[in-house]
């Protein structure tokens, strides 16, 4: 008998599930100290819940709750922030804030029933070092972009130099045309060095300096 093939799904969303006593009482702890959102809430009184962080959405459902062995993860902008958010609203840690080997920096809470949720943010491992000669490049930029590229450099703790290589480096990344096309329907855009987060600190950043072109830009910019 021939071994059926699995077919090759594309997966648009997943939404992880968890039984809770008290959906009202899950509901607020989720928004009020955890920071998420309130997508819905289902049924009077209601049966279920959805609570959004960022883009993922958790279900809650009424029933009797069964934490043990049960985890969610979250991978988030900057989990520092959302920690101090949470340890400040008495949410119970149950693994501080650390770096970890398979490159995300990471912390686990307990919820009102009992259950686990991690929330982490990646983060550079330690590789070996990549030994390579620097050579002067004369460069000119637009003074408004020239000093974006300072503020940013020091908000990724970056040398002016390794700023602009990693910005070279995934500018040479290879993105097949399929690939790219699924990211803007995900409205995640084409590959970038940058996460979400700091990704929001440069439309800061675009503000703060005045830069009111995009990208396409870089063909019309003459220097006076």
């Amino acid at each position: 008998m021939t071994k059926p093939v699995a077919p090759d799904v594309d997966c648009e969303q997943l939404h992880p599930g968890l039984i809770v006593s008290d959906i009202v009482a899950a509901a607020d702890f989720y928004t009020q100290k955890l920071g998420f959102k309130l997508a819905f809430t289902w049924g009077e009184p209601p049966t279920m819940a959805g609570v959004n962080l960022g883009h993922v959405q958790l279900f809650l459902e009424k029933g009797t709750p069964n934490p043990k062995g049960c985890t969610v993860y979250f991978v988030v902008g900057d989990a520092d922030k959302l920690h101090e958010f949470q340890r400040t609203n008495g949410v119970e840690i149950v693994v501080p804030p650390e770096d970890r080997d398979y490159g995300l920096r990471d912390y686990t809470v307990r919820d009102l029933h009992g259950y686990h949720l991690a929330f982490g943010h990646r983060v550079n491992v330690a590789s070996p070092p990549l030994k390579i000669e620097r050579v002067d490049v004369p460069v000119r930029l637009e003074k408004r972009l020239a000093a974006l590229l300072h503020d940013l450099a020091e908000h990724k703790r970056m040398s002016l130099d390794s700023c602009l290589e990693e910005i070279l480096l995934h500018t040479c990344d290879q993105f097949s045309r399929r690939e790219g096309l699924k990211a803007l329907e995900r409205g995640e855009g084409v590959p970038s060095p940058h996460t979400k987060e700091t990704l929001k600190y440069i439309q800061g950043l675009k503000k703060k300096h005045g830069i009111d072109y995009d990208s396409h830009a870089s063909y019309r910019l003459v220097e006076e």
